[in-house]
């Protein structure tokens, strides 16, 4: 199955060829360095290479580990303290390493009670194993677990922005190349621009649309495009039902590029005294789409108080 997805058949096994500023992987090269790791927190958006830099990280140093999905056994506390204090509390099988590992992925999705399990396990396997958590929301996660971890921030600062977009430039060409797929590479910056720094995103949306042997401008097409028009002009006229169906018919595209979408249009839309209140709506509701078990219905409150609140060119 890994040989079939292109995330999983090319993800990056060493910190060298992790798509990363300099900045940042400098600090993993320390590590490497050092021969272990310290506990830690990766934190930055979606799809930007936080689990696989801690996969690499630990495959490098040859030390045993195992992943904790926080999205779902996460969730569960007796899970999630039974898998790691049966892991931690066993010596590694490696000789060559110090300790081992257990990576808490997305564990801003874990519950309260899982977060002060781990940070109990951290203090008391602290001889033999080592925690990584990964998360896009690092407000989620409990202060006492912050202050026992080496905090890692993966934003792109603006600097560097352009650096790491051409890195991620010739390896999806290479992967394309490797997957013999023929490729427009005028189509390929638009691309990445589009969802940057999502590269996850990016080869998913390559490899769905690679199916017919080609990434040309149509990839750029066929891509969910957020349309305003219809919408302005149903938050206009008071349209509930059809901003409903607007809704619906965009929950394929990321929350966050919808909210961020919304935000760049309102100077085109809105009248300049409405758009301080348009930015605290939709900065609540972008923070409330992180954690909310129904992202349709946080949507389409957001678009609703918009409406009621909001005054319209």
């Amino acid at each position: 199955m890994n040989d079939f997805i292109w995330v999983e058949k090319y993800r990056p096994h060493k910190i060298e060829d992790c798509i990363l500023p300099e900045s940042i992987k400098n600090s993993f090269r320390e590590f490497l360095k050092q021969g272990q790791v310290t506990n830690m927190l990766l934190h930055g958006t979606a799809g930007i290479g936080k689990t696989t830099v801690a996969r690499a990280l630990c495959e490098e140093l040859k030390v045993d580990y195992i992943i904790i999905n926080g999205s779902d056994e996460g969730r569960y506390l007796d899970t999630v303290r039974n898998k790691v204090a049966t892991f931690a509390s066993t010596v590694s099988l490696s000789s060559d390493s110090q300790h081992k590992v257990v990576i808490v992925d997305e564990a801003d999705n874990t519950s309260t009670d899982v977060q002060l399990a781990l940070r109990a396990n951290i203090e008391k396997f602290h001889g033999n194993c080592r925690f990584i958590f990964t998360c896009n929301y690092k407000n989620k996660i409990l202060e006492p677990l912050h202050s026992r971890c080496t905090v890692i921030d993966f934003t792109i600062p603006s600097t560097d922005k352009k650096m790491v977009a051409s890195q991620f430039f010739e390896r999806l060409k290479f992967i394309l190349k490797e997957e013999d797929i023929d490729f427009d590479e005028k189509v390929l910056p638009q691309l990445i621009l589009k969802f940057f720094p999502d590269w996850r995103r990016t080869l998913n949306e390559c490899q769905r649309y690679a199916v017919g042997g080609i990434i040309d401008s149509g990839i750029l097409a066929s891509l969910s495009e957020i349309k305003f028009s219809q919408l302005t002009s149903s938050l206009k006229k008071g349209e509930f039902t059809t901003v409903k169906k607007w809704v619906s018919n965009n929950l394929d595209n990321e929350p966050s590029h919808i909210f961020r979408s919304i935000y760049d249009s309102l100077y085109a839309y809105l009248v300049p005294a409405s758009i301080p209140q348009a930015v605290l709506i939709i900065a609540k509701f972008q923070y409330q789409s992180a954690f909310v078990a129904d992202q349709e219905i946080n949507l389409l409150a957001a678009l609703t108080e918009i409406m009621v609140e909001c005054e319209f060119k």
